[in-house]
Order: structure tokens, then sequence, then C-alpha cells
């Protein structure tokens, strides 16, 4: 996989000279886009990228809800009916979910083609567009379905997010933090401070870092059997939090906001645990509910969540498995969590 992060020479620029090049020579280029960064972000893409110029493009809708079987299905019948061969090559303009569909459809369609991910929110930034962990949702249960197939390239192009509103750059601060407090305690230090600022302004360097850890742990761990699975901390609560919050008669939250809240149930049973100092998770907490509105979990509330829980690929032997921390820098992982435990922290959230 190669990474384009911000230098002296700008990213899409780099990307054009990567695709006129010898190693895409006969390849055609199908685009993925959703409603927003069709509108937003492809027209500069064409401008600045010429190699895309004569590249077809598909559009679907925004959100979670593109992460779906039925429109997999779609996407390979328009390639099949646009003549696409094993040479094609499709460009993921987007988010994480775009990332997530546009890579799964790659890994499948003739048994693997290339894809090319060009993220265009925060948290495909710093997370989601690199790796290669690819999956669709199923019967609202998260990430069921997928692949491990990586990107040819991964091309950060950091003014994209000019587009964005906040709420989206704050579900991407929330994995910018977890990345960091995993490997960086230093530079969370300062994440945190830029966090509760009343404009909020990710440096790029920082972006850049969080990309770079990922890539390096993926490297070392490509199918997550070992070291990748540090990068979950936050996740098996976040994603039973993420699918309640999609429930009827829920506030739906997005990915990286549902992220922020599973990161404080996880750093609350490392207090407990394994001794994680109380100032973490308080200095961390206070810094979520500047973020998101805090949540109020009734006991009922508790057994939806750890039904979706339940579900979590990263689970063995009928127990619940979570990334914990004894101090920042050091996680361990694969966990056993009670699920009173788990009930606990939930229910303790906002204390």
């Amino acid at each position: 996989m190669k990474l384009i992060l911000l230098s002296t020479t700008p990213s899409l620029t780099r990307l054009n000279r990567l695709l006129s090049g010898k190693a895409f020579a006969g390849s055609r280029f199908f685009i993925l886009v959703d409603e927003h960064t069709s509108q937003h972000c492809l027209p500069r893409l064409i401008a600045e990228v010429e190699a895309l110029q004569e590249a077809e493009f598909f559009e679907v809708p925004a959100g979670e809800e593109c992460k779906a079987l039925e429109i997999a299905a779609q996407l390979w019948q328009s390639l099949l009916e646009s003549g696409a061969d094993r040479q094609s090559v499709i460009v993921n303009l987007g988010g994480g979910t775009v990332s997530d569909l546009g890579g799964f459809v790659a890994a499948a369609y003739q048994r693997g083609i290339r894809y090319v991910n060009i993220p265009t929110t925060l948290i495909g930034m710093a997370d989601a567009a690199i790796g290669g962990k690819t999956a669709l949702n199923l019967q609202n249960y998260k990430n069921q379905v997928g692949f491990f197939h990586s990107p040819d390239i991964v091309c950060i192009e950091p003014s994209f997010l000019d587009t964005l509103p906040r709420k989206e750059l704050v579900g991407g601060l929330f994995e910018m933090l977890k990345t960091l407090l995993l490997a960086e305690p230093e530079m969370y230090e300062r994440l945190l401070s830029i966090a509760s600022r009343p404009t909020l302004k990710v440096p790029p360097e920082m972006i850049a870092a969080c990309a770079h850890i990922k890539s390096a742990i993926v490297k070392k761990d490509p199918k997550e059997h070992g070291i990748r699975r540090v990068l979950n901390l936050g996740h098996t609560f976040g994603h039973g939090i993420e699918s309640f919050s999609h429930q009827p008669g829920q506030q739906p939250l997005p990915h990286g906001h549902a992220v922020g809240l599973g990161m404080a149930c996880a750093l609350y049973l490392s207090v407990m645990k394994l001794g994680l100092p109380q100032e973490v998770l308080a200095q961390y907490r206070q810094c979520l509910f500047q973020l998101v509105a805090p949540p109020r979990y009734s006991l009922r509330d508790t057994e939806e969540i750890l039904a979706y829980m339940r579900h979590d690929k990263k689970n063995a032997d009928g127990e619940l498995r979570c990334v914990l921390l004894q101090a920042p820098g050091a996680p361990v992982i694969d966990l056993a969590v009670s699920e009173a435990e788990a009930r606990t922290a939930l229910l303790h959230i906002t204390d």
C-alpha cells in the first residue's frame, strides 16, 4: 500500500502521477462517491487528477445505510454492464462507509480488483481508509461480512476536511485520540487540548502521525491475528452503542461518536481492572462531554446494547473480549470482560 500524505507537492498531484504511470497502464477507473462527495469533492478530484477525467462514477446514499449487500450487488451489476475487467480500478472518494463498501466490492468482483482510497473525512484519513479491512453490515450488526483486501494507494488530502461540518470532525477526532493514546501519549495530550477549543482545527501533522501509526501496525499484522487488535480500543462497546442508537425511537449516533463513548467505557474498566490512573479517565471524560451530549442508559438499554456486543467479532469462547489500558501507551488485548462489568461501565459512562 502506497500512503500519500501532505508534502511540498500536493497530494492530488502525486496521485495523478501514480495513476498515470506504468503500474496503471491500460486500467479503467470507476469512482465511487456518496451524495455528499459527488457534490463537494468529485469536481475537484476530476479537475486535479487528469488520469481520472474519463472515469465513470457510481453514487450511493450517504451513511451506514450504503453498507448493505443489496448496494454491493447493484455496484457489481453496474461494473459488469460497464465492461469492467480485472485490470479495472475502483477509486473510493468519501468517508469510512464509502471505503468499506468500495473495498468490499473490489475484493469480490472477479475475485479481486485493485482499488484506491481518497478519504474525505477525518475518520477516514486517520483510520478507516487505511489497512484493508472492508466490511458490510448485516441485520443492523456492524461489519459482519467482509474481506481483508488492501488498497493500492491511500491518498490523504487534508483540505477536503474544509467541506465538513463540525460533527463530522468530532467523529474523526475520537479515532485519532484512540490511536494516539495507544502509541503517542504526548501527542494525545496535545490533541485533548486542541479538542477543547471552540474552533476545531486538527493539525495535518497529527493526521499524518495517526495514518503512519495505523499503517505500521497493519504492516506487522495485516489480518488482525495479534498486535493489530490494539486498534479496537473502545470498539467493542462502540459498535454495540452505535447499533443500539439506530433502533427505532433512538437518536442515531455516527460511528466516531459511538467509539468516543465506547472509549469511556473501556477506560472505566481499565481503571477498575488494570489500575489505569483515574485522572486519565477523568481527563478523557471532560473532553468527551465537551463534544458529545452525555447519554443516560437505563438498565434495559444496557441489556439491548449487550445483545449487540455479543455479536462482536472480537469475542471468543462465549466471552466479551476488549482492549484495555494499563497506562497510556500500554494496551492489553483480548481481555475477558464479564457482562456484569460491561453493564456497569455503560451505566457509569457519565460518572
